[in-house]
């Protein structure tokens, strides 16, 4: 019967058969199931199928660590970007400074020495005065115009000294209102960043032919500077509004830079009359 036969334990020793079992034998490729067994080539097998859910996981590993490799670098360059943005920034904030002082300079330093050399021709009173004001203001602009921020007073006593050259300037031809209120000692400010529409006002608001008036209003409270500056429109007979146009245009550029979200800037264009608004939250 083939792989069948009769196993001996079954038939007792008296010869008679009382039961018999019939089966096949159990190899050792069997398993208690009565299936095959894995054996030798079957070991091999499930070894294979381990190594193969191994090599799985450990390409799923590499792939996680790949990932977050190229994630690390990605937020690197970010960051790297963003410092660069940030030098670049200030390196153009620098250069529009610089050119900013550039046009300030020449124009204002022209007409306050013409100024200086009529009242020394009068032998006016005025004379030692506007000497020392205007000493003083290229010593500002010298010394302290590169920095990113100065005290509020300095800046403050720049434009006074600049608008008192002016009246001295000016004389009778024009009524300047300069009016300052508010604590500003302990502010801080960017540099040279309120001159460029005080000295607009005087470009272009001034006219030795006939009357002139200027208003500076310059107000401090709770860290905010408000500054207004007007002037009645005349037949301006100064020949500059490109450059000024220029220095506007980078004074504005640079409070956005500076203070960003941090600011207002409001111009008025009227019939008889020309103003600007600015706001500015004080460091």
């Amino acid at each position: 019967m083939g792989d069948e036969h009769i196993t001996r334990d079954s038939v007792p020793a008296n010869g008679n058969i009382e039961s018999v079992v019939i089966g096949r034998p159990f190899h050792d490729h069997d398993d208690e199931q009565g299936g095959p067994h894995i054996g030798r080539h079957g070991r091999r097998g499930h070894q294979q199928h381990f190594f193969g859910f191994d090599l799985h996981h450990l390409a799923f590993e590499a792939t996680q660590s790949f990932i977050l490799f190229l994630f690390v670098i990605l937020f690197s360059l970010v960051i790297k970007t963003r410092g660069q943005l940030r030098r670049t920034e200030k390196e153009k904030l620098n250069a529009e400074l610089s050119y900013l002082k550039a046009q300030i300079n020449p124009h204002f330093l022209f007409n306050t020495l013409n100024s200086i050399y009529s009242l020394a021709i009068e032998k006016s009173d005025y004379t030692p005065t506007a000497v020392v004001k205007l000493s003083g203001m290229m010593r500002y602009v010298l010394t302290e115009s590169s920095a990113e921020f100065v005290s509020l007073e300095k800046e403050i006593n720049y434009i006074r000294d600049f608008v008192d050259l002016q009246k001295i300037r000016l004389g009778d031809t024009a009524d300047v209102n300069f009016e300052i209120s508010g604590e500003y000692f302990g502010n801080r400010i960017a540099p040279l960043i309120l001159i460029a529409f005080i000295e607009n006002a005087f470009k272009h608001g001034v006219n030795p032919d006939e009357k002139s008036t200027i208003v500076i209003d310059l107000k401090i409270s709770n860290h905010k500077l408000f500054l207004l500056v007007k002037n009645k429109k005349v037949n301006s007979i100064s020949n500059s509004d490109l450059s000024n146009q220029v220095g506007l245009e980078n004074t504005i550029n640079r409070i956005k830079l500076i203070y960003p979200s941090k600011y207002k800037l409001k111009f008025s264009d009227l019939a008889d009359e020309y103003s600007v608004e600015l706001t500015l939250e004080l460091i």
